[in-house]
């Protein structure tokens, strides 16, 4: 009787056993594939085009956090775009997702980052902290947010010779996908930009743009190839802020033709006027007639008011007021 009792429980305790490593192997498996899953959505990422016209690198990939996180670390992160000749380098990258969570993705990317362009122009940037998150789904990428604290950099093009400095002390660039459109919101607080042999005198300045993107939702993750040539959208708003109400807003509707050039109709809203006049005087002081001839024609449409409210048309880059005084030629994209 006490050997068969003795039997009874050395099998129990062997099933019990075998179910306790049966279940680790399942987890551990399961874990593998949730990390490679983490692995080809960031690569995704770093390579939209699913490693065709843009390629990337994840130098030194290694996996962490077993068991209840799933980390992917690169030393260095490398970006190539051979259909546009574009190649960017970064530092090192660490992303990890919860167990529970994995389509959750958190990610730090560290600076520096070097980017050049097949057409002479190279930039360097540095920042304090980027951080990022996105959520994945079945194909693709449902929403990302980015933000970055201290951003400073510097591009210089071996054409013109011309050197660009802009520093920012917070950016943050959300993006997802509604249906088949994009939604994308940017936005910069403290920002400056300082073109080398100008005279730098406008206050520093806070930025936020708030657009939709008609059938782009495939752009947050680079199934949609095209990129904005072709693309249609709404500026819901575009607000340029120097501080003491000196503001400027642009809405309206907007589309970008085969060729890469805008079109649109606009509603630009100018706040104190004057003031702005001034600044771009200071900046631009060769320009002081032309200035002060637009000021003085805005306020005539606005009444005499700081507060102005003007049409703002676009046509194949062509801009206008009211689609018959002239502003300027817009490049293409």
């Amino acid at each position: 009787m006490a050997a068969s009792s003795q039997s009874t429980s050395n099998k129990k305790f062997l099933l019990l056993g075998s179910g306790i490593v049966l279940a680790i192997a399942v987890y551990t498996g399961g874990w593998f594939y949730a990390a490679s899953a983490l692995r080809e959505t960031v690569l995704k990422t770093i390579s939209p085009a699913g490693g065709k016209e843009i390629t990337g690198e994840c130098v030194d990939m290694d996996f962490r956090g077993y068991p209840f996180r799933i980390g992917l670390f690169c030393s260095k992160v490398n970006v190539d775009d051979s259909t546009n000749g574009i190649s960017a380098s970064f530092g090192s990258l660490r992303s990890a997702a919860q167990v529970y969570a994995p389509n959750h993705i958190v990610m730090e990317l560290d600076s520096p980052a070097e980017i050049r362009t097949a057409h002479g122009l190279s930039i360097n940037a540095a920042w304090e902290n980027l951080q990022s998150s996105l959520i994945a789904k079945l194909k693709g990428v449902d929403r990302t947010s980015t933000v970055i604290d201290g951003l400073k950099a510097t591009a210089v093009s071996s054409v013109s010779g011309q050197t660009i400095n802009f520093n920012a002390g917070h950016t943050e660039i959300h993006l997802r996908q509604n249906n088949a459109d994009l939604d994308a919101a940017i936005s910069m607080t403290d920002s400056a930009t300082v073109i080398e042999g100008w005279p730098q005198v406008l206050p520093r300045l806070s930025t936020n743009l708030d657009v939709t993107l008609v059938g782009k939702a495939g752009m947050i993750d680079g199934s949609d190839e095209s990129g904005l040539y072709g693309a249609t959208g709404e500026l819901r708003q575009a607000v340029a802020d120097i501080g003491e109400g000196r503001t400027m807003t642009l809405t309206g509707p907007f589309s970008f033709d085969e060729s890469g050039y805008l079109s649109g109709k606009f509603k630009l809203e100018v706040q104190q006027l004057g003031e702005w006049g001034n600044s771009a005087k200071e900046v631009f002081p060769q320009l002081a007639p032309t200035i002060d001839s637009a000021t003085k024609l805005l306020r005539a449409l606005a009444g005499g008011s700081q507060r102005v409210s003007v049409d703002l048309v676009v046509d194949r880059g062509r801009a206008t007021v009211s689609g018959f005084i002239p502003l300027g030629n817009i490049p293409p994209i």
